[in-house]
């Protein structure tokens, strides 16, 4: 990814979404369980867990996935010079798109994971976030314009990626959020097991 990419990602793309959470009603059981110790802060050890070695990992994976798989489609192997003037520039450039893309993705899938900490999301319902999935729309169509104008291609280092590269992109989100929804399912059946 270029640094303009990253940078567009950064304050571009992902700050409605995030803004968007913050308006995100209580999750369901929330008032059934005990206070957090006044010492505990917002941010908590088992969050970033959940953020960066958990969520961060499969969204780098997904990512890295969608990197390589442009690249090798195109003919790339390791040590093949993709630069500025060889054959594989192009490639290279939409192997980096598909990066900026596929953490656009794993970023949508992060926040419908991100919207409860203990319940299922079918419990407090995938629309009943309108600021959130407008916030996913924006972010979405933003992308669609760094990705497929041509003088942001310039500016930006993108390139038009084919529907197959699309369509490796979809279920990103998917992953990443129903990857998070069984590690809270599993969460839960063990805080129901009754101690012995």
């Amino acid at each position: 990814m270029t640094v303009l990419q990253l940078l567009v990602f950064d304050v571009g793309t992902e700050t409605l979404p995030a803004l968007a959470l913050g308006r995100e009603k209580a999750e369901p059981g929330l008032m059934d369980r005990p206070p957090r110790p006044r010492s505990e802060g917002v941010i908590r050890g088992s969050m970033l867990l959940r953020a960066w070695l958990f969520l961060g990992v499969i969204c780098a994976a997904l990512q890295l996935t969608g990197f390589f798989a442009v690249l090798w489609h195109a003919g790339w192997h390791p040590g093949t010079p993709t630069g500025p003037g060889t054959p594989l520039h192009h490639a290279y450039q939409q192997a980096t798109t598909m990066t900026f893309l596929g953490m656009i993705a794993g970023q949508i899938g992060t926040a419908f994971a991100a919207r409860t900490e203990h319940a299922s999301l079918r419990s407090i319902g995938v629309f009943t976030n309108p600021l959130l999935l407008w916030g996913i729309a924006f972010e979405l169509a933003l992308a669609a314009v760094f990705i497929y104008t041509p003088p942001l291609q310039t500016l930006l280092g993108t390139a038009a990626l084919t529907p197959r590269m699309l369509a490796l992109v979809v279920p990103f989100p998917f992953i990443v959020w129903g990857a998070d929804e069984l590690r809270r399912r599993l969460l839960r059946s063990r805080r129901a097991v009754p101690a012995r």
